[in-house]
């Protein structure tokens, strides 16, 4: 059948489970199910109008993403695998995208999931040249190598190039991640939901000066999905419109000869970064002013820093300004990252992306309780891979207004769960897992998993 014409692209459904610490108590088949299952719920949908699938991950065997898939049914649909770093899972979201606009699929579901080891990110492959053995011998080059985790080296040695040319401080850095931990207290999904004082941050040992440990985002177990829909499904069901969140304008971005030019700062993709967001801004015919809310990769502290004038939120080497008016949290320009970010909520790496969007689609819904953006027409994400790769999503409601608060009363009735997931971690039922495994359905295939996450949650 030859392919629609091209078409807008809507998050109808999200979901994620709890991130946690990387200690093996929780399989992947487990989370990527949850996750799932809630933004099935959530979308009103059934796994057999689902039509491609795509599974995000970095840490895994060659076909996990079949794995996950077949326990919500086996209905010969394509299956995609991705990784592409810490970007994997808004890569995945990327792809999905593309398959509604090109009038490819109406419903495509996207399931991010990521099991880590402890302690810091390590290769796993000692036989064969390291992607990052450019930016490494450049990093040795120009500033040297010293004890620590070479990533925390990277973005702390851009941090430090930002203190040399345009005048930030340790204290800026500091904050930022200050404000990152007092967000994640007020979300259920948050690794770490601990607030800590200035002086606590900056005493927390240092890493890479000037990052702080609590300056570093930590390794994570977690999952997150996400239904995409064509304008043409959400016509059907009138009835969610409402629910739907359009995907405005995005664009996934690679390295430009920049990287290379002897600076810490675009070592850290910069170059990218600046233009996946004029390009997505372009597409969804918005600027950096519309934005009220905004998930960004702050894998490091310094990386929101250079991010936020990447983005075009901060003129360039005015970020740590913009810090210390507080234009980064509630009451100030901008909210970055009321999720936690990845410094506090954690970095599971293939679904970080659908996590960022399950917070944004929740934020535009105005489903996000306490710590909702009020009035928000436009939302920003952000989600960056060393390797490298970028993506930049401008998300929209879909009927072009601001988010109003939404009770949670109202949002349990419309999630599918019985009650508001933007406030509340929970699980699902074996009942309503009924309602979205596909008729074409194996035993055999989802083994023991539901049994373990209801006996779980």
């Amino acid at each position: 059948m030859a392919p629609k014409k091209s078409t807008n692209c809507y998050v109808l459904g999200v979901g994620m489970t709890k991130f946690i610490k990387p200690r093996g108590e929780v399989e992947y088949t487990e989370m990527a199910l949850e996750a799932g299952v809630k933004a099935m719920l959530d979308a009103g949908i059934n796994y057999d109008e689902v039509e491609q699938g795509v599974a995000c991950y970095v840490y895994g065997d060659s076909t996990c993403g079949q794995r996950v898939f077949y326990q919500f049914g086996m209905t010969k649909i394509p299956i995609y695998n991705v990784n592409n770093n810490c970007s994997t899972g808004s890569t995945g979201l990327y792809m999905g995208r593309s398959f509604v606009t090109s009038g490819a699929s109406d419903c495509v579901l996207v399931v991010g999931f990521e099991k880590m080891a402890p302690g810091s990110l390590s290769s796993k492959w000692d036989d064969r040249e390291s992607p990052m053995q450019g930016s490494v011998m450049m990093m040795m080059e120009t500033r040297g190598f010293e004890t620590g985790p070479p990533t925390c080296q990277l973005f702390g040695n851009a941090g430090r190039e930002h203190m040399e040319k345009y005048g930030s401080t340790a204290d800026d850095y500091a904050e930022i991640a200050r404000v990152n931990h007092e967000h994640s207290t007020r979300n259920p999904y948050a690794q770490f939901r601990k607030e800590y004082t200035l002086e606590e941050v900056k005493s927390s040992g240092m890493m890479h000066d000037p990052l702080t440990k609590l300056q570093c985002c930590p390794t994570s177990d977690g999952a997150g999905a996400a239904v995409l829909v064509s304008e043409e499904f959400l016509n059907q069901r009138p009835h969610l419109r409402s629910h739907a969140v359009l995907i405005a304008g995005q664009c996934l971005a690679t390295d430009e000869p920049s990287l290379y030019n002897r600076s810490a700062i675009d070592l850290m993709g910069y170059g990218m970064v600046d233009y996946a967001a004029k390009t997505a801004f372009a597409e969804a015919n918005a600027s950096p002013k519309d934005v009220t809310v905004c998930e960004l990769h702050d894998c490091f502290s310094a990386n929101e820093m250079i991010s936020l004038e990447a983005l075009g939120l901060a003129e360039k080497g005015k970020a740590h300004e913009m810090v210390r008016k507080g234009d980064i949290t509630y009451g100030g320009r901008v909210v970055v990252n009321p999720s936690g970010g990845l410094i506090s909520k954690g970095h599971p790496l293939g679904a970080t992306g659908l996590a960022q969007c399950t917070e944004l689609v929740w934020q535009l819904r105005g489903w996000a309780g306490d710590r909702l953006v009020p009035d928000t027409t436009t939302a920003l994400q952000h989600n960056i891979g060393l390797g490298g790769a970028v993506v930049v999503t401008v998300y929209k409601r879909s009927d072009g207004k601001a988010c109003v608060k939404v009770s949670d009363e109202e949002a349990a009735k419309a999630s599918g769960l019985g009650y508001n997931p933007a406030v509340q971690a929970k699980g699902f039922t074996k009942e309503q897992f009924e309602k979205v495994r596909s008729k074409h359905f194996s035993d055999w295939a989802l083994g023991e998993t539901l049994d373990k996450i209801t006996a779980r949650l």
